[in-house]
């Protein structure tokens, strides 16, 4: 119904403790695979939040939602709050999809979309990182099973590229969501100056992650800020306390980051693995 809830004054609470929560509630903690931002392992399947500078924000989006399998459960553990921002932004995705524009909506149904990622050892993360491993062979084999189409283009460098539906069914509810990484990928998303200086050394499909349409065309500027915008004009910001444990259904709900200053610590575990294929199936 709800899509979220909050716990509070878990206060004296490990992260042993949030993986047996969530091994309770949801069954066994995912690892975090075909990695899209920088985390560090705490324990077992335990990850810290994404290691983005604290005065960038997070854009709003589902979990893995580029990928073939996602966790349909996050769960977010507060031991330390900023002490100014580092709110999480949350956003009902069914809410979200009603908002799009029809002609916006319809257009990604009809053309899927894709998403283009390159893996340098010099800008962003390297595929040793993103795959878990050193062995090519392993990171093909992960392609191949989940219909990535990889290239390596020299040392240190691999682009893959995989077409995935932008909208999907509920399994428990039967609703319809916006569940993908169209907007997060998108070269827009960066700061102006950002965005201007990398296109200036790469074309957009060399970038170290892009969103298009699933023909290949490019998202235009204008759709990628129309969704933004049904983002925002649904979050709710959770402002954290100290011993809060935040569970998301990963599909229903969106969530994000706003900028801090201070110290923050938030753990993060998933479950409950879930895919494009169980989907198509309702």
């Amino acid at each position: 119904q709800y899509g979220a809830l909050l716990f509070r004054n878990f206060t004296k609470f490990s992260s042993y403790d949030l993986e047996n929560l969530i091994s309770t509630i949801s069954g066994e903690s995912l690892e975090y695979k075909e990695r899209s931002s920088p985390r560090s392992s705490v324990a077992g399947n335990i990850y810290t939040s994404t290691e983005y500078p604290a005065e960038q924000a997070i854009p709003l989006h589902c979990e893995n939602s580029y990928q073939e399998t996602w966790p349909m459960h996050i769960f977010f553990h507060c031991v330390t709050p900023a002490s100014v921002g580092g709110e999480t932004p949350i956003a009902d995705t069914r809410r979200v999809f009603n908002r799009i524009n029809p002609h916006i909506r319809q257009r990604f149904i009809e053309n899927k979309v894709m998403y283009i990622r390159n893996f340098y050892d010099f800008l962003g993360l390297p595929w040793q990182t993103v795959f878990q491993t050193e062995d090519k062979a392993q990171v093909e084999a992960y392609c191949t099973t989940y219909g990535i189409n990889f290239e390596w283009q020299g040392e240190g460098h691999l682009k893959t590229s995989v077409v995935r539906e932008p909208v999907l069914k509920h399994p428990q509810s039967h609703e319809l969501v916006w569940f993908n990484h169209a907007m997060f990928f998108h070269i827009s998303t960066l700061e102006p100056e950002i965005k201007e200086g990398l296109l200036m050394a790469f074309q957009p499909d060399e970038l170290p992650a892009n969103s298009f349409y699933g023909d290949g065309t490019q998202i235009e500027d204008s759709v990628a800020e129309e969704l933004r915008n049904c983002y925002q004009q649904e979050v709710v910001l959770v402002p954290w306390q100290k011993g809060d444990t935040l569970m998301l259904d990963n599909m229903l709900v969106a969530h994000g980051r706003q900028p801090y200053s201070g110290v923050r610590q938030i753990l993060v575990g998933m479950a409950s693995a879930n895919t494009q294929n169980l989907i198509k199936q309702l």
